[in-house]
């Protein structure tokens, strides 16, 4: 459960308020829901036998009554719209912050991590599907993410459900003996997450099973055909990956992940599908997906190493000669930080030299000299830290100024 601070954290600005900016153009609003609810809540929606439920919640008794952290967004976000009444039958909802399950640590993944998340509610739609896509695109796109690649796959209507886990079932026991004990588990509890083990002497077994379309009915053939069609009419890059079925049970038909080599093995930075969820006595119907931010930051900051320093605003630092200067300033510094420019100064009466390294340490961009002369003539001196370039500028046309090299270095 890693701390944030600068210069990463500004990383995280950038990318949340990209994001308020993407979903905000798709006309999706913002919706914060707890970060602690009922236990029932997730089990319910993500399914009692999926290892989030199994081995990775955090839960607690609180009284007569069991609660877990969120170990995702989606239960919550659905249990809000099951009871925000008949203006949610078409809501266009995102969430974003922190998330927590108890997994193995490893690059990319912890156990307290942030998700973006995006609920489109309404009943099954290959075009729907296709639009969350693209929305899903336009934010890497913003962001910077260069590699991604769309995997796609589908898991059928719910009633191709018990021919899909059949067929699967019929192909895998006579085998069984070469799945690790896991697999061999899962086999009665939750057949469909013996495809995403990641071992490789199941990766041998599962390579050579047929698709799972192969046991679907062709309305659900056709339903994963029209949503191929419309990502190409998008000119979306995509491939199909006949094994993928994401980790939680309420998927239904499109479920899809975007993968990015900048990760390594762990390459996997988002996902998303179709869902049909029971939420207390309603059945919601929607397609969403969950972005990890943990990941985000780290492709973006590996493909571009040079990010964590020009997000930092250029700061000005107010270098004071003399204690007329310093006075002078305070005021100075309201009439920048008024005119939206940030910058610092010393609050007590330091040399030159030493207001100089304060500037250096606190990155600033550029050094506002000013003593008797400079006082007098309504004048500054502006020091360019990172050329050393210094020039004289008449205190009226500061901020104008400063304006143009923030914009210049930012």
């Amino acid at each position: 459960m890693p701390d944030l601070a600068s210069p990463e954290v500004e990383v995280w600005q950038f990318i949340e308020s990209t994001a308020h900016t993407v979903l905000q153009r798709y006309g999706l609003k913002e919706v914060r829901t707890p970060i602690v609810e009922r236990l029932e809540t997730f089990v319910r929606a993500v399914g009692d036998s999926t290892d989030i439920v199994q081995k990775e919640m955090y839960a607690f008794k609180r009284g007569d009554t069991t609660l877990a952290l969120r170990p995702e967004g989606t239960a919550g976000v659905l249990r809000y719209v099951a009871g925000a009444g008949p203006g949610a039958a078409d809501a266009r909802v995102y969430y974003m912050g922190p998330m927590f399950r108890a997994e193995r640590m490893q690059k990319g993944r912890y156990r307290q991590f942030s998700q973006l998340g995006v609920e489109i509610i309404g009943a099954a739609n290959p075009l729907a599907d296709v639009e969350v896509m693209d929305l899903q695109r336009s934010l890497l796109e913003a962001w910077g993410v260069k590699d991604a690649v769309f995997e796609i796959n589908t898991r059928g209507m719910p009633e191709d459900m018990e021919a899909v886990r059949l067929g699967l079932r019929e192909q895998l026991e006579p085998r069984s003996d070469q799945l690790c004990e896991d697999c061999q588990r899962r086999l009665e509890a939750n057949i469909l997450r013996v495809l995403d083990c990641k071992r490789e002497t199941c990766r041998v077994v599962i390579q050579s099973l047929p698709p799972m379309t192969d046991f679907m009915s062709e309305e659900s053939r056709a339903y994963l055909e029209a949503v191929e069609t419309g990502l190409e009419h998008l000119s979306i890059p995509f491939m199909r990956n006949p094994l993928l079925v994401r980790g939680l049970d309420y998927y239904v038909n499109t479920v899809w992940e975007i993968t990015s080599s900048a990760l390594g093995a762990q390459n996997a930075v988002a996902g998303g599908g179709r869902y049909r969820m029971d939420v207390g006595d309603r059945l919601i119907d929607g397609v969403g997906f969950a972005i990890g931010l943990n990941r985000v930051g780290m492709i973006l900051t590996e493909q571009d190493p040079g990010l964590m320093e020009r997000l930092q605003s250029p700061v000005a630092s107010l270098v004071g000669l003399g204690d007329e200067a310093f006075n002078h300033n305070l005021l100075l510094a309201q009439k920048l930080r008024n005119a939206g420019i940030p910058c610092i100064m010393a609050l007590e009466p330091k040399g030159m030299k030493a207001q100089m390294k304060r500037a250096n340490r606190n990155g600033s961009a550029f050094a506002v000299i000013r003593g008797e002369t400079e006082l007098a003539g309504g004048i500054c001196q502006v020091k360019e830290m990172e050329t050393g370039e210094q020039v004289e500028v008449p205190l009226d046309d500061l901020v104008d100024f400063l304006r143009k090299g923030m914009k210049l270095n930012g």
